[in-house]
């Protein structure tokens, strides 16, 4: 797998490249049926695709952020309940293991010849998805808050700690930080983010066997029970849709966000002067003295489903891609950092830039990590609420993995 290279560009911020014109538009015969995440940037992504769709040939969509627990069962009809799936790292994995996503090597070669060999993610030596964007979750501070306050914008966890006191004190703000710890696939990640900030693997060398009941496993929950001092009492409701209006109105001062979120942050819906003027990405903090960023890096892209005509997944490829043409990326270039020529970076490039160049790990693309994501939001929530002990959290994490594991095969 290529994953790897996709993010080499983030250091230099943003060096790949799809020409600006792709295959003829509009796209006149076939069914086309997109499923995706519901943000900004993807919208744009899809809203694009549809108005290429005209003639005899008919559209629909559906954004959710339940996309991943529905994509397997709409992908397993025969035919496919959506002719195309908008995915990430983790997202392909179970529609790679059960086989539910076509190669796309011909369509690419019959209509893809402006695309770079690093959009094109490729396994086992066939090309399964075409990538457009790039993600990180990072801090995003008020910088007026912070000055007023009298501290630096922080580096490590530990001075996100230090700023959320010194803010709580000065009497600005009683709950000054937030990060996306919603118990669901979001919570998870927030674990998988401060885990291998501080160093820890999540699977024994060379197997599925989970090694995360551990000192940076403890160390991980610690940190992350004591932020949430800091967040809002109702913090296990806490998605990008949660947070992102919090912040427009004011009542934050730091939150750890995705980079797709900067462009709505920084425009002038929703909010005033005073917040946008003052919203600084930067970088993923370290923590406990480690130099790795305490965040991942993603891609987004497009797949075409395998149970559907090659008439309706042709005309699913040819309207995906003028999805992401360069047509797209300069009406919508704030609201994501693309991976298209037309791409001109602004405030969403500068988070994730500086998590790259910082050195963060792509998330993990094993089959059974999904598993392990699951057993973390899971068990994670009572430790949070002080319900369990940060060992007996990890035991349960652990034991629930395995079992499953085991169902799966991945486990004896």
């Amino acid at each position: 797998m290529n994953f790897r290279s996709i993010f080499k560009v983030l250091v230099t911020v943003i060096g790949l490249g799809a020409g600006s014109v792709y295959a003829a538009c509009p796209v006149e015969s076939g069914n086309v049926s997109v499923l995706a995440n519901d943000f900004p940037a993807l919208h744009a992504v899809v809203e694009t695709a549809e108005a290429c769709v005209g003639g005899e040939a008919t559209f629909s969509k559906n954004h959710t952020s339940e996309h991943r627990d529905i994509q397997v069962a709409a992908l397993t009809a025969n035919p496919a309940e959506y002719s195309a799936v908008v995915v990430a790292n983790s997202s392909i994995v179970p529609l790679l293991n059960d086989g539910l996503i076509r190669p796309l090597d011909d369509l690419v070669e019959k209509h893809g010849a402006q695309l770079k060999k690093n959009q094109l993610i490729t396994i086992d030596g066939k090309v399964m998805a075409i990538a457009f964007m790039a993600n990180a979750q990072h801090l995003v501070v008020r910088k007026d808050i912070l000055e007023k306050v009298g501290v630096a914008v922080p580096t490590t966890y530990e001075e996100v700690l230090d700023a959320a006191k010194a803010i709580r004190d000065a009497g600005e703000m009683e709950h000054p930080f937030a990060m996306l710890t919603m118990s669901d696939w979001n919570l998870g990640e927030e674990f998988v983010n401060m885990y291998l900030g501080h160093g820890g693997k999540f699977f024994k060398e060379g197997s599925a066997e989970p090694a995360v009941n551990n000192e940076q496993g403890v160390a991980t929950l610690n940190m992350l029970k004591s932020l949430m001092e800091y967040s809002n009492p109702d913090f296990l409701t806490y998605n990008t849709a949660a947070v992102a209006p919090i912040w427009e109105a004011g009542n934050l001062a730091i939150a750890q966000m995705w980079g797709s979120s900067m462009g709505g942050l920084t425009d002038d819906e929703g909010s005033t002067p005073e917040v946008t003027e003052n919203t600084m990405a930067t970088g993923a903090p370290t923590v406990g003295g480690g130099a790795t960023p305490a965040s991942t890096l993603w891609w987004d892209g497009f797949t075409i489903a395998k149970n559907i005509s090659d008439e309706d997944a042709e005309a699913t490829f040819v309207a995906m891609l003028n999805g992401v043409s360069d047509e797209m990326v300069k009406a919508n270039n704030d609201k994501a950092v693309w991976l298209m020529d037309a791409y001109e970076p602004g405030p969403a490039a500068e988070g994730v830039a500086a998590v790259a160049s910082a050195g963060a790990e792509p998330y993990p693309m094993l089959p059974y990590m999904g598993l392990l994501h699951t057993a973390f939001f899971e068990e994670l929530p009572d430790f949070l609420q002080g319900d369990a002990s940060a060992e007996d959290t990890l035991a349960d994490i652990e034991a629930s993995y395995i079992a499953k594991a085991k169902e799966e095969g991945y486990l004896q």
